[in-house]
Parts: structure tokens; C-alpha cells; sequence
């Protein structure tokens, strides 16, 4: 009797520790994710108050394991310069290489300490409305925002956190603008080009 009990009693232990030691990640993953959201916020309002040649506070960086734990699934709201960034990045440099990616991120944070622009990457990222005349065309193209594949979302990530960082080099010499190749839009010409990314060309305003 007292064996069967004692099998009982360490079948219940082996079911109870992988539950416990899964919710003791959850937690963790949970705490990592809200300090690095604060810590983006924080260097959100240094670029817009300092400008972008300002080096970050080292304590106030965003770490790898922070930046991953943020919207794993891809399908969080859009309500945090993380979620916001590597969302855009997701979309509007789907398919291609990571110097391209590496160039949009930087066209979002030209804006960012622009004062032409909103002070916010969300804000920078939803400028013009989710209908019409939008800033980035999968914000209003009518189409889920979730992410499909996982892999890439990792990479686009890990970009928004050196750009957030600032640990980017501005490939585009301060563009604040850029569109496909395949495509002619009339507002280019009145722009100076900077840059050829990849698929893109990025523009800043003529001096």
C-alpha cells in the first residue's frame, strides 16, 4: 500500500514540476518583454529630445533576449515602438535581404528625430490613418497584420533592436522617404535620392 502511494505521489511530482517550471517561464518571458518596451519607450523620447547622435545611456539598451520576448507570436497590438517597428519592417521589406531591412528601419528613425514627423515610432508608423493616404503601405492595404512567418519576424527583431539602440548605420544618408523600384511615384522628383537598398530608393528633401 505504502509503495503505491509513493508512485502515485511521484507520478503527481513529475506532472507538477513541467507545469510549474512553464509557468515560471511565462512569467520571466512576460517580465523581459515589459523592460524592454519600457526601455524602447525611453530611448523613443531621447532621439526625439536629443536628436539621433546622441549615444544611449549602455543600462538603457535593449538586449537580445528582451527584444524576442516582445510579440513572439507576431499577433500582439500594435502599441509599443517594438511591436510597431518590427511589424513595418515585417511587411514592407517582406522577402528581402537585411541591409534592406537595415535601410527602412533607418527611414523610420530619420523620422522619428525629425521635427516634420511624429515623436513616436507607432505614431511614425500609423501617420495618415489606417485608410487612404497612409505613410506605410501595409498599414493600409486592408490586410491582416499578422505575422505568417516566424523566422523572418526573429531577424526583423533583432534589426528594430539595434535601430533602437542606435547600433544602425544610416544606410540611406538621412532619407525620410523611400519606394519599390518597379514603381514611378510623382512626389520622388521633387526629392534628392540617396540611396539604392535592395528593392528600394530612398529620398530626403532637397537642401
Amino acid at each position: 500500500m505504502k509503495q503505491r502511494t509513493r508512485i502515485r505521489w511521484l507520478v503527481a511530482l513529475l506532472l507538477v514540476v513541467p507545469l510549474l517550471a512553464s509557468q515560471a517561464l511565462a512569467v520571466d518571458q512576460e517580465k523581459r518583454a515589459e523592460v524592454a518596451k519600457k526601455k524602447a519607450e525611453v530611448l523613443e523620447q531621447s532621439i526625439v529630445a536629443e536628436g539621433g547622435d546622441v549615444s544611449p545611456d549602455p543600462s538603457m539598451t535593449i538586449t537580445k533576449p528582451g527584444i524576442q520576448a516582445v510579440d513572439p507570436a507576431g499577433k500582439a497590438p500594435l502599441d509599443n515602438a517594438i511591436t510597431c517597428m518590427a511589424r513595418s519592417l515585417y511587411w514592407e521589406t517582406k522577402g528581402q535581404n537585411a541591409a534592406t531591412m537595415e535601410a527602412v528601419a533607418n527611414v523610420m528613425m530619420n523620422r522619428l528625430s525629425s521635427d516634420e514627423f511624429p515623436d513616436t515610432i507607432c505614431e511614425v508608423v500609423k501617420q495618415g490613418g489606417e485608410q487612404g493616404a497612409c505613410q506605410f503601405s501595409w498599414w493600409c492595404d486592408g490586410r491582416a497584420d499578422e505575422v505568417k512567418e516566424e523566422d523572418s519576424y526573429l531577424i526583423v527583431k533583432e534589426v528594430t533592436r539595434k535601430a533602437l539602440n542606435q547600433q544602425l548605420e544610416d544606410r540611406t544618408d538621412g532619407a525620410l522617404f523611400f519606394h519599390q523600384r518597379s514603381i514611378s511615384p510623382r512626389w520622388a522628383s521633387a526629392f534628392l535620392r540617396t540611396a539604392e537598398v535592395g528593392k528600394l530608393l530612398f529620398y530626403k528633401p532637397q537642401d
